[in-house]
């Protein structure tokens, strides 16, 4: 699908860049939280936190476990990745990502090593991931309001109360149930 809304005839050159191509995910990532704040940027743009299970078969994939997930509704086999996106009138866009690996995982150096896991990966819960993204935000200078994930996880947005960045004073005041369009936050657990 991506390959055929850029025009080529399949997607092997996609793959290739995705797949074999040398680059660099975080400074990827800059870019695209930069192009998003050129083009979304609002006084009232909300930083929206979110998990999301991606099901697998096996135990090879990086940070692969049997664990909850929304996406089946159940627990079962699966990846989860944390989210942040940029949410505007003017439209919405993935900034930040980050991969959640089990203490299973983090603790079994093997295991991290044969995944290409960077050295010094610790254990970190979905909240403290998520937290992890709002302080690059913050640290890239990123205007936002920050509201709450969801009714049923922690709130990693709490750690703001007292901060001087601007979002701070939104703690607590933000919509509890803010949707991004089209689809619906479920909330970060506290796995």
């Amino acid at each position: 699908m991506r390959a055929e809304a850029a025009g080529d005839p399949g997607p092997w050159r996609q793959q290739a860049v995705l797949g074999r191509g040398r680059w660099d995910a975080d400074a990827l990532r800059d870019v695209v939280r930069e192009y998003a704040l050129e083009t979304l940027a609002d006084p009232d743009t909300v930083l929206v936190l979110d998990e999301t299970g991606f099901l697998k078969q096996g135990k090879a994939s990086c940070g692969v476990h049997r664990q909850s997930t929304g996406s089946a509704g159940k627990i079962t086999n699966c990846q989860i990745g944390v989210f942040a996106a940029y949410a505007s009138r003017h439209g919405h866009a993935f900034i930040d990502r980050a991969l959640y690996l089990p203490k299973t995982w983090t603790s079994d150096p093997a295991r991290l090593a044969a995944a290409h896991v960077p050295e010094g990966t610790a254990f970190a819960t979905k909240p403290g991931l998520a937290l992890a993204m709002i302080e690059r935000a913050m640290a890239a200078s990123v205007p936002f309001s920050c509201g709450r994930d969801s009714e049923r996880a922690a709130n990693p947005c709490r750690h703001l109360r007292g901060h001087r960045h601007p979002a701070a004073r939104h703690v607590g005041r933000a919509h509890p149930r803010r949707r991004l369009p089209g689809g619906a936050a479920h909330g970060l657990a506290d796995g």
